[in-house]
């Protein structure tokens, strides 16, 4: 595995080494050691969570508040997405910057995203099959969402807006100047 820091150095690109031959493939999509060796600390994956969508379906953006606050080990089994995460850490040199990767089912890349970013998805391909791995279990009253086009945020979705397919739950999400944030200070692995 290959791991590599993007433009928010805190979130990870996860590239597998993909054996292949005429019966197909296999690669290893985690092994703990290798992955916290990277990151430098230990990541207590609780759950892994899968959904499918279809071409246009916005997830996001999402998070969870402390004591429920969530990291996220996150790739592609089927199709394209593009995935973004937003540093949400109120005095992070990067707070209210995003970063966006493709992540599809021939890269087979995935990405970390730590506790303290809101994270979402659109779906570029026909369908795709989504999967993740969470460090802390589903929090109703800790769930938050910011809105996907937020202006300040600014981030491109490559689509038309009215061909983005979002649920009643995201179309009305705060923008970041009022949404709940985290303290950069904070250590929210305690």
């Amino acid at each position: 595995m290959k791991f590599e820091r993007l433009e928010i150095p805190d979130l990870v690109l996860c590239t597998p080494n993909v054996f292949g031959d005429e019966r197909g493939y296999f690669f290893e999509s985690f092994k703990q050691q290798e992955f916290e060796r990277f990151l430098g600390f230990h990541v207590p994956f609780c759950q892994d969570n899968e959904s499918k969508s279809t071409k246009g379906v916005l997830r996001g953006l999402h998070f969870q508040l402390p004591p429920f606050a969530q990291s996220k080990l996150v790739r592609v089994i089927k199709g394209s997405v593009l995935d973004v995460s937003v540093d949400l850490r109120k005095g992070s040199p990067y707070f209210g910057k995003h970063v966006a990767v493709e992540l599809n089912e021939e890269n087979k890349n995935q990405l970390f995203i730590p506790r303290g970013f809101a994270h979402g998805f659109l779906v570029l391909s026909e369908e795709a099959i989504f999967a993740y791995k969470v460090d802390n279990f589903y929090s109703k009253e800790n769930d938050r969402g910011l809105l996907f086009n937020d202006e300040k945020i600014g981030i491109n979705w490559g689509i038309a807006e009215d061909q983005i397919l979002l649920s009643e739950k995201d179309k009305v999400q705060p923008i970041l100047e009022l949404a709940d944030c985290f303290n950069f200070k904070e250590d929210l692995y305690a």
